[in-house]
């Protein structure tokens, strides 16, 4: 049953009892994060904590990808108007505080590709089953940009600081079983079995005491938030300013054919 939380249809949420199902949908895209989703994605999280219904949440991926990260198109257009960059800034540094505040604890299930800012959506995640085939990548420095609401805000807390320095540096892939060994993922499972893993998960936990459950989430995440918070604003300042630089506009214009 859809579950009306007023987003747009670029995001899906659909009550399975007291879970949330929330679905990425720009299969043919790959799920990338056009302004649409990034502002979907902004609010949806304030909106499932205040679902008092909603004891625990799963999100996924609609199609081959959790989502292909960033939308050229969108990068193309805050490389250009200063006004789209500001507001698409301030969204991103929202996200990820909104992410970190939820009441509601949510399980990624990763059913494919998670890259750019889907990949930082399961680094906020509480709890991360990954199909086989999946990978994670933070390729914010490859295009030319700092990773402000990347990997290098959460990766820390989960992993080597030396790991996540070398990830984030390099955007190169991390297998779904990489991901497990080094603490990016909890569970790898076969792709076919990666909702179902991550849905059973979230059912349980949704049993449990809810002010138990809720208050715990904080606790934890209190080390998070204080981490981010040390962090996010000069790498927002400093991720502003990449959109001048010749590396990333020569970047956006190779993804987009328009070089010369």
């Amino acid at each position: 049953m859809n579950v009306n939380y007023d987003l747009p249809d670029v995001i899906r949420v659909e009550a399975n009892g007291p879970v949330r199902v929330i679905t990425l949908s720009r299969p043919e895209q790959l799920n990338a994060v056009n302004e649409e989703l990034h502002l979907g994605l902004t609010n949806l999280f304030p909106r499932l904590s205040a679902d008092t219904d909603a004891r625990a949440a799963v999100i996924t991926g609609e199609g081959r990808a959790f989502s292909a990260g960033g939308d050229f198109d969108l990068l193309d257009r805050m490389a250009n108007d200063r006004d789209v960059r500001r507001a698409t800034i301030a969204e991103g540094r929202e996200l990820v505080l909104n992410m970190i505040r939820c009441r509601v604890p949510v399980v990624a299930a990763v059913n494919g590709p998670a890259v750019g800012l889907g990949c930082s959506v399961i680094a906020l995640s509480d709890v991360v089953f990954m199909a086989e085939s999946a990978y994670l990548s933070d390729p914010h420095v490859v295009v030319g940009l700092v990773a402000a609401d990347g990997g290098p805000l959460t990766w820390p807390l989960h992993t080597s600081l030396l790991l996540a320095k070398e990830y984030a540096f390099t955007g190169d892939r991390i297998s779904a079983q990489r991901a497990a060994e080094i603490g990016l993922a909890n569970h790898v499972v076969p792709d076919d079995e990666v909702l179902p893993a991550a849905l059973a998960t979230a059912k349980k936990i949704a049993t449990l005491p809810r002010q138990a459950v809720e208050a715990t989430k904080r606790v934890l995440n209190v080390h998070l938030e204080r981490a981010v918070l040390a962090t996010i604003d000069f790498a927002m300042a400093s991720e502003t300013e990449s959109f001048d630089t010749d590396d990333l506009r020569a970047n956006v214009d190779r993804f987009l054919g328009r070089e010369t």
